[in-house]
Order: C-alpha cells, then structure tokens, then sequence
C-alpha cells in the first residue's frame, strides 16, 4: 500500500524522499505496511486553521492526525472492504517545526521524522490524554522508532519524554 505525501507548503525546504521511506519503514514497525496513509506538510496557515477547527485552538501546532478508522490503542483497523485500507491522514506543521529546531538547535529532518511516527501513532488509537495513556503511546514510539534506527543507523528517540 501506498505513502501519499503532499508538500503544502512553501516556507521551507523539504526532503520529500527520506520523509516517505521513514514513514513507510514506521508503519511497518507497526504492523501497518497494508494501509495507506496521506502525509501533508503544511504551513503555519493552514495548520492554524486545521487546529483551530477541530481542537478549538487557532494556533499553528507540529502535528494534527486524522484518522479513518476508530481503534483501540495497538489495534490495527479491521477493513470490510479494498476502500477501509487506509489508516488516515497526518498534516505535518513543517514550518512550526522547522522555526522549533531552530530556536533549539534540533536537526530539522530528524524532528520531522520523530513527528510524524508520533502522527501515526495517533492514526493507530494510541492518545496522551493521561498518565497511562502517555506511557503506552511513548512506548509504541520508542519501539518503531527503535526499529528505524535499527534499518537507517538513525539515533531518533520522542519528543514527548518529559510529558508527565
């Protein structure tokens, strides 16, 4: 199944390639190499709208994921037909990213990669609402994450360990 990604967006420079094998050897971590996935990188404006519709908060953000099915956390979707196979769609605020790396000194590249298993993290169930939810969530990261370093020689880790 395929990887759609979309770049959306004009304010900074995009690796269109890297971001779309780290995204499909993330979604095999998950057990998920049989669904589609859209990836939109997106500016600050549209992110601050999508944010601003549908979680009441006009402000841009680094991640919003929609997802096409309703899972449990860990659970993969249970398609009844060829159209089901599709985890959802994941808008990447790459230009909020980039002016984050910016002001910490993060790689761009590595943060937008570390995001995005996070978005799809969100499109399998996974929430940190809670304690307990952020440490399943956080978990699930580090495991996919682990499995790409493992293929790519990559050191990536989440951005949420300080979360609660």
């Amino acid at each position: 199944m395929s990887v759609a990604l979309r770049n959306a967006q004009r304010a900074v420079p995009l690796r269109r390639v890297p971001l779309r094998r780290a995204v499909c050897a993330l979604r095999a971590a998950l057990g998920a190499s049989r669904f589609d996935v859209g990836v939109v990188c997106a500016g600050n404006g549209l992110m601050r709208r999508l944010n601003g519709e549908y979680r009441q908060c006009p402000e841009p953000t680094d991640v919003l994921s929609f997802p096409f099915h309703r899972v449990a956390a860990g659970e993969l979707p249970r398609p009844r037909s060829r159209d089901e196979y599709n985890l959802g769609d994941i808008f990447l605020g790459v230009e909020y990213i980039h002016q984050q790396c910016r002001a910490t000194g993060e790689d761009f590249d590595s943060i937008l990669v570390v995001t995005a298993a996070h978005g799809l993290c969100h499109l399998l169930g996974y929430r940190h609402n809670t304690k307990l939810e952020w440490q399943q969530m956080y978990q699930k990261e580090v495991e996919i994450l682990e499995e790409l370093n493992r293929l790519t020689g990559a050191s990536l880790r989440p951005l949420t360990a300080g979360l609660f």
